[in-house]
């Protein structure tokens, strides 16, 4: 039986279900395209009777997606799950961990926190051969199984967390009707994109629309413009090393980075209203030159989030579209991808929690949910036909073609990193001041962090 338990800041409602296999969002069978295999397989479970306790931050329209797939793990096992999400889930779960009451499974939107949760002795390594499991069947494997792998309270790095549901940031959004229009055509490397950039000018017209104003938050979005330069100049151990500081924020390296960003956003020809616009300009209102008519801009770099503030009625893959934020074609780094996703982990010894993290390897535990809306995937072993919406198929045809996956960098700083000192770092970068300044001042208050 699901229980589905919500807990707001103010409201807390609990829900209770069947998952008789008439509940199922897809019943087993029927279409070709599910791979029914993997989840006739799950039967061979016997958990009847059996109860486990899900936490997560997935509330609303996504807890209901999440229990649409926890219906299929107790319809084939018999076991009872009950899922609660929570919008305060990050302070929550440590919460109760610390009162010796944590759930079964938490589901962690970040792996830092898991991390940090591992170090402290509050989660249970998974199953063996979990690593080997994620290295063979993601695309970029190692990047993932590196995501949810964690010193233990004894010092020992084990698997403790499952990657399940990705989210893509490297993405170059455009209007097929301007390109068609203009006669330009979606660029395959970097060195294409900034001889593309050319062109535009060329032509007379500018090439981007770039907003870092967020607020208290403003900067944000330029440092997803730097991370991904990160993994298009310098090798993805020097990324991780950056994160953690072993390469400092002015090393050469990062300044390059830095530098990259630059060579889009401060030049005038480049960015519409020109690069004092850059700071200025809401993220959330750059990407609208890509729609006025004749257009501000052509290209646009956002996260697959950006189509919520695209004018009313816009239609993604007709109206608008994305391409893959390209590599240099001569650096030799392969494909990268920048983004984030949740981490299932163990927070108890329940043997059904080993189970569920069985399932999650499953084929099926990923199709259903892909078969509805807001999921993409690495694993190798899902059929992408399934994909309820061709914009989601193409992002996760992307992470599918990755040679490297990275998790967004400035979530993986302490906060007073990279939801600080970074960000301001990049306004004054973005308004003219020396990269190897920024660099070094973003440095000077990560020191005072030691």
């Amino acid at each position: 039986m699901v229980k589905s338990l919500y807990l707001g800041v103010a409201t807390l409602a609990l829900l209770a279900g069947g998952a008789q296999a008439q509940d199922l969002k897809f019943a087993p069978g029927e279409d070709a395209r599910f791979n029914w295999a993997s989840y006739e397989a799950l039967k061979s479970m016997d958990l009847s009777g059996q109860k486990l306790r899900v936490f997560g931050p997935w509330i609303t329209n996504d807890q209901v997606l999440i229990e649409s797939v926890i219906a299929y793990f107790e319809a084939a096992t018999g076991a009872e799950v009950e899922y609660t999400g929570s919008d305060s889930f990050e302070q929550q779960v440590v919460i109760d961990a610390e009162a010796g009451s944590p759930p079964d499974v938490a589901i962690f939107p970040q792996p830092g926190l898991a991390a940090d949760m591992a170090r402290k002795g509050h989660l249970q390594p998974l199953a063996e051969g979990t690593n080997a499991w994620l290295v063979e069947n993601y695309a970029a494997g190692e990047s993932w199984a590196a995501l949810g792998s964690y010193a233990g309270a004894d010092g020992e790095t084990r698997q403790y967390a499952f990657p399940f549901k990705a989210d893509v940031k490297s993405l170059v959004w455009y209007v097929p009707e301007n390109f068609e229009d203009a006669g330009l055509e979606v660029p395959q490397t970097m060195e294409e994109l900034k001889a593309l950039t050319d062109q535009i000018v060329a032509d007379g017209e500018t090439p981007w629309c770039i907003g870092l104003g967020s607020g208290g938050a403003t900067g944000w979005p330029a440092t997803d413009w730097v991370e991904d330069m990160m993994l298009r100049t310098q090798t993805p151990e020097d990324y991780d090393a950056w994160v953690k500081n072993d390469l400092r924020f002015d090393d050469p390296k990062v300044v390059e980075a830095i530098e990259e960003f630059g060579y889009f956003a401060r030049n005038d020809a480049y960015v519409a209203g020109g690069s004092g616009a850059v700071v200025a300009t809401d993220f959330r209102d750059s990407p609208k030159g890509l729609f006025s008519a004749p257009p501000q801009c052509y290209l646009h770099r956002q996260a697959s989030f950006i189509p919520s503030f695209f004018p009313e009625g816009t239609i993604v893959g007709q109206d608008a579209d994305f391409f893959y934020f390209p590599a240099y074609e001569g650096k030799d780094l392969g494909q990268p991808v920048l983004g984030a996703g949740t981490m299932f982990a163990k927070m108890t010894d329940n043997a059904v929690a080993d189970a569920f993290i069985s399932f999650l390897q499953a084929p099926i535990a990923h199709e259903v949910w892909m078969a509805q809306t807001g999921f993409v995937t690495p694993h190798k072993g899902v059929n992408p036909e399934v994909y309820g919406d061709e914009t989601v198929r193409k992002m996760g045809d992307i992470l599918l073609n990755a040679s490297t996956f990275r998790f967004d960098g400035s979530d993986l700083m302490p906060g007073a990193i990279g939801a600080g000192a970074f960000w301001t770092g990049m306004v004054d970068f973005a308004n003219g001041k020396d990269a190897t300044e920024v660099g070094a001042a973003i440095q000077s208050t990560w020191d005072t962090l030691k």
